[in-house]
């Protein structure tokens, strides 16, 4: 019962289980709950937050990783991964648990769907490639079309040449309206500049996350306690992530719970 229960609904709770084996006429503990499930194979985690994802975004998301299921690793390692993410001065986002199996991670019962964007927090925009980090800015305004076209015109050639990007080098970035304002289509066209086009709702599919991971758990060790000292940490964190952090070959993977069909 204990197995099927969770089985079903993996966000039953040990108490909750306890309660419906009483009102069954079993008494047991947590503890026994827990061991019993444990011996399925079935350990509690914080639930996974991913996308919100609708029918045309799967679709979306599958036919991107049928394009590029063939892609050599060279491909990979010559494109410029770019993104926008928030860090907070305080706190962290709250997490719920999950009874699941192992690498059942990504299994939509196992997460806690999220849209994009959501106190003392910051804006930061950055890119890398395979060969490591490129710039990393703080975006002090409510960004449009025309300030990302600006951010681009300062920060996208000067990283390409940091990180000695082969010629034909692809830059990637998501659907955000004010990535795909005309003016910043417009600019890119003009630099001849190569985009990977890119499925929406799929913030999931960018390595860059992996470094948003890094830099955030960086920060907060340190414990900034303004909004200056988190930019500057911010920073200095960033500048700080080995070329070796970033994988030597950087490609994307379509979880493993989406539909074929």
């Amino acid at each position: 019962m204990i197995t099927r229960t969770v089985s079903k609904n993996p966000r039953t709770t040990q108490e909750d289980l306890v309660n419906d084996l009483q009102r069954a006429g079993t008494k047991v503990t947590k503890a026994t709950i827990s061991n019993t499930l444990r011996c399925q194979g079935l350990k509690s985690c914080s639930a996974r937050r991913v996308p919100l994802l609708k029918p045309v975004h799967v679709q979306a998301r599958l036919k991107f990783a049928r394009e590029h299921l063939d892609d050599p690793e060279e491909d990979w390692e010559n494109v410029i991964w770019s993104d926008e993410t928030k860090i907070e001065l305080f706190g962290k986002n709250s997490t719920r648990c999950v009874w699941r199996r192992k690498n059942a991670e990504l299994h939509p019962k196992n997460t806690i769907p999220t849209v994009k964007h959501g106190g003392g927090n910051i804006m930061l925009w950055g890119c890398f490639s395979a060969k490591g980090p490129g710039r990393l800015i703080r975006v002090k305004e409510r960004m449009n079309g025309a300030m990302y076209r600006e951010i681009l015109s300062d920060n996208l050639l000067p990283s390409a040449r940091a990180l000695k990007m082969k010629r034909g080098w692809v830059f990637q970035h998501d659907n955000d309206p004010k990535h795909t304002a005309q003016v910043t289509k417009e600019w890119l066209r003009k630099k001849h500049f190569k985009v990977l086009e890119w499925p929406s709702q799929s913030p999931d599919l960018n390595p860059i996350e992996n470094l948003w991971r890094e830099l955030k758990v960086c920060v907060a060790q340190r414990q900034p306690q303004n909004i200056t000292a988190l930019e500057e940490i911010c920073m200095e964190e960033w500048a700080k992530i080995p070329a070796t952090t970033v994988p030597a070959s950087v490609s994307v993977t379509i979880p493993p719970w989406e539909p074929p069909f």
